[in-house]
């Protein structure tokens, strides 16, 4: 079981984000570098279809929001956290 992060965009995302990049950028590395994300990505087109990450656990998802940047300064309009199945996991 894995868990997926899923962030809609506020408006006017590609004014909004730039500005807390670099804070948003320097927990991805944290939470990466110990293992407690696994993947992350915006579509596309990022301001319409937004961004997804995947954890390896809903704690660590949960804990990614809390303290995100994006989403303490309203770059994210909403998110979601699912569970997901991963079919082709290695074994």
């Amino acid at each position: 079981m894995k868990y997926v992060l899923f962030y809609e965009s506020a408006d006017d995302v590609l004014s909004k984000a730039p500005v807390h990049f670099a804070a948003h950028n320097a927990r991805l590395q944290e939470f990466h570098g110990r293992g407690d994300i696994l993947m992350v990505g915006t579509f596309g087109d990022p301001q319409e279809q937004g961004s997804m990450a995947i954890f390896p656990t809903r704690s660590a998802a949960q804990a990614f929001v809390d303290g995100d940047p994006f989403v303490r300064e309203g770059v994210v309009r909403r998110w979601e956290i699912r569970e997901w199945n991963e079919v082709l996991a290695p074994t």
